[in-house]
């Protein structure tokens, strides 16, 4: 059975999350696609971060929506790297497959209309835990590749699946039971884990049957490789 590696904000074990040298690392060691966070700045950039606040992953302080690019630009988000903006991330590893996952609600329409502008619908999926920006992107974007990030798996998972067109779940690996995966595969709709970071998590994923995981580090491409 295939099983695919997502490399989570890059492979944010070994580099600084959401950052350019992070994505390029994730590419190196071979793993299947990324995973990356979007936000809006001020001045209505899609830029790659994962809070709501540059204090965790910058020497800044403050909400990024309180931020312009140019501003966000001047923060170390880790070894003197900076924050990217999401076109400067598929430029970096052009053709690897891309998760772009919406944590800002009013990023979905520019997102949308990026994906639309410069035809990248085949290679990028549009991840959120928020339903109502999946919607929105698949009202503009009927054809967009959609994935629901689910912190829980309750019996509505699949219909909210259907609901904004998700032929994919991604569901922390903790939570999922074969249960939950045998249901959505019933349903044609595939299972990914996060985070998978150890053998053990990796045993356990593919005990229960599941098509990918999103990792924090390389060695689970390697020992994936190694299995097949």
């Amino acid at each position: 059975m295939s099983f695919f590696t997502i490399g989570h904000r890059g492979v944010m074990g070994v580099e600084p999350e959401n950052t350019l040298r992070s994505f390029v690392r994730a590419h190196r060691e071979g793993l299947d696609g990324i995973e990356l966070d979007l936000h809006l700045s001020k001045d209505g950039a899609l830029v790659v971060m994962h809070d709501e606040t540059v204090d965790r992953t910058t020497d800044g302080k403050g909400p990024i929506k309180d931020f312009t690019l140019a501003e966000l630009r001047q923060l170390d988000a880790g070894q003197g790297e900076r924050v990217p903006l999401f076109e400067e991330v598929l430029e970096a590893v052009p053709e690897l497959p891309v998760q772009a996952e919406i944590k800002d609600v009013a990023a979905a329409r520019v997102l949308a209309e990026l994906l639309r502008e410069r035809a990248l619908l085949e290679r990028v999926s549009v991840l959120s835990f928020h339903d109502e920006a999946l919607w929105e992107v698949r009202e503009l974007l009927p054809e967009a590749r959609t994935v629901l990030v689910a912190g829980r798996t309750g019996p509505d998972l699949v219909s909210r699946a259907r609901t904004v067109g998700a032929r994919l779940v991604s569901l922390e690996l903790r939570k999922l039971s074969l249960d939950v995966v045998e249901r959505c595969h019933a349903a044609d709709v595939e299972v990914m884990a996060w985070t998978v970071n150890t053998p053990r998590d990796l045993a356990l994923a593919r005990a229960l049957g599941l098509d990918g995981a999103a990792t924090d580090v390389p060695d689970i491409k390697r020992a994936v490789a190694a299995d097949r």
